[in-house]
């Protein structure tokens, strides 16, 4: 236990950091700007690029897998939808957004460098399928249904449009299919290049927790609305839970493949549900809510899903 919690607490101290200077500085949240765009668009691309590109094609070649943990996902999305409706009493439009909550992980900021340090180079491939797959889906679905109840939309073709055009010009999808092309053609970076590349990776997983605990930091804080536990429930319980039924039924997969993704099942609402949530101008304080207790609450569940994958309470057939 105690290699775990040397394991887990790194990560999570660098998340309990950044948050202790958000509330500590109260710096204006615009000075975040540059740091996003740095994750978002030059570090974390870096190290999808470079998972992808050194991984050999035919292990990205995994039909199965990816139907398997794009349907856990599925699941937990709309259990978490169907939980705001019943339990908070949510419009569809606030139910999509927590529905969001309850399925979209924080695969980009904590999840390539927490699987990578738990399960070794194995993981690096299904972290970055599991991160486009679910992209995909989750950044379709939900601009569709929010769609649905905007009587002020334009037609359903126009929002399929603009919802091809976020997936395909997402930077990390983008990378992570440029790097897939590397891997199937064997193309190599020059030296110089690659070292470049090499040292924006290893600026990611730090940047990135140290962002997400100030960024949570200044989020605002109010009255817990009665959907928030259920859904925070499904997202670190009943998401991970899903995903490894589906690793039994659909498999045998890899142990390192399965294990990555129950690790990647349990990670806690992304901070993208709150910038979703205040770009359509709904659900933003439930959001907030959500993403601040997740991540706090992960730091016993999460920490439990990876001492029992490494000390093998968790294998698969």
């Amino acid at each position: 236990m105690v290699d775990i919690l040397n394991l887990a607490l790194p990560y999570f101290g660098l998340i309990f950091i950044g948050f202790a200077c958000g509330k500590a500085r109260g710096l204006p949240e615009q000075g975040l700007a540059w740091m996003n765009f740095f994750l978002l668009y030059v570090s974390l691309p870096a190290l999808l690029f470079g998972i992808m590109s050194k991984t050999p094609f035919e292990e990205l070649n995994n039909p199965p897998f990816l139907i398997a943990t794009t349907l856990g996902t599925t699941t937990a999305f709309f259990l978490a939808l169907f939980a705001g409706r019943l339990m908070g009493r949510l419009p569809l439009r606030e139910a999509t957004l927590a529905g969001l909550s309850g399925a979209y992980g924080n695969i980009g900021y904590m999840g390539p460098g927490l699987a990578l340090a738990v399960l070794g180079a194995k993981a690096a491939a299904p972290t970055a399928l599991i991160f486009c797959c679910d992209s995909i889906f989750l950044f379709t679905i939900v601009p569709l249904l929010i769609a649905l109840t905007d009587s002020k939309h334009p037609t359903l073709w126009h929002t399929l449009g603009v919802v091809a055009r976020q997936i395909v010009l997402n930077p990390l999808i983008m990378s992570a299919v440029i790097g897939a092309f590397a891997a199937a053609f064997h193309l190599h970076l020059p030296v110089a290049i690659d070292r470049t590349v090499l040292f924006l990776q290893n600026a990611a997983a730090p940047t990135a927790l140290f962002v997400l605990g100030v960024t949570v930091a200044l989020r605002p804080f109010g009255r817990v609305p009665w959907e928030v536990p259920g859904v925070i429930a499904i997202k670190l319980l009943i998401h991970p839970l899903a995903v490894f039924g589906l690793m039994l039924l659909l498999g045998p997969f890899a142990q390192p493949w399965a294990a990555t993704a129950v690790l990647m099942a349990a990670l806690p609402p992304a901070l993208n549900v709150f910038v979703i949530a205040r770009q359509n101008d709904t659900w933003i304080e439930p959001a907030s809510v959500a993403v601040l207790i997740g991540t706090f609450a992960s730091v016993v569940t999460l920490t439990s899903v990876m001492w029992a994958l490494q000390t093998g309470r968790i294998v698969f057939p």
